[in-house]
């Protein structure tokens, strides 16, 4: 599925999608070419991990710039293909339409924070101690929530392989946060990811989201009719 052009927005030049879309990939790719050991220690370098410490404790270990700056690497390390495809296309889905709304930098500033608050929320909410949290699911969570709270009727063109053919159809974007919450069910119970999804993340960077673009919402509306000449 790829997003196309949405009915409340004017075209224009997109980069900082296309650019974490990239980034993304050639990080897992980077990743992926190394030796198993290697790939371990990679995620044990760079990913978050979790609490599962006693209160002292865990307030004492974010006490370390190290664990702060795992919060935003971890957004691009993935654990397979899958991980990895699963948010490249609701990061197209969605990043496109966000960004032309917000601008590349307060697309960037979010994509940063709210992932890095999702990875946050996810540490202290896994009990088990120094389980690793990686992906950018948080990140997308929160460009969701951001987008559905800025634009809640919104339909999105999406185009459909039917066959040999590809079809292009507008669907609300509740719909497609819909398909992408049940998507992220089926993936936490079949396959490579069995229950390893961190859903403290999803609704951490959900609800960032939301509060960013409520908070945002002004700028973000001046910001539109000024490319909108008025």
């Amino acid at each position: 599925m790829f997003v196309s052009i949405p009915t409340h927005a004017r075209p224009g030049f997109r980069w900082a999608t296309p650019l974490l879309c990239a980034l993304l990939w050639l990080a897992y790719l980077w990743a992926s070419m190394r030796p198993d050991s290697v790939q371990h220690d990679l995620l044990l370098e760079w990913g978050a991990l979790s609490g599962g410490l006693a209160p002292t404790d865990l307030l004492r270990s974010w006490s370390e710039a190290e664990r702060w700056l795992r919060l935003l690497s971890a957004l691009f390390l993935h654990a397979d293909w899958a991980h990895l495809l699963g948010n490249l296309v609701f990061l197209l889905i969605f990043g496109l339409p966000a960004e032309r709304a917000m601008g590349p930098w307060r697309f960037l500033g979010l994509f940063l924070l709210g992932g890095a608050f999702a990875n946050f929320i996810a540490a202290l909410a896994i009990g088990a101690p120094d389980r690793l949290i990686i992906g950018a699911s948080g990140a997308v969570s929160a460009l969701i929530g951001a987008y559905l709270a800025l634009f809640p009727r919104a339909r999105l063109g999406v185009v459909l392989p039917l066959g040999l053919f590809l079809e292009f159809v507008r669907a609300p974007a509740s719909l497609l946060i819909g398909i992408w919450a049940l998507l992220q069910v089926v993936f936490a119970y079949i396959g490579p990811a069995f229950g390893m999804v961190a859903w403290a993340a999803h609704v951490g960077g959900f609800l960032f989201g939301a509060v960013f673009a409520l908070a945002s919402r002004g700028a973000i509306a001046r910001r539109l009719r000024r490319r909108q000449g008025y």
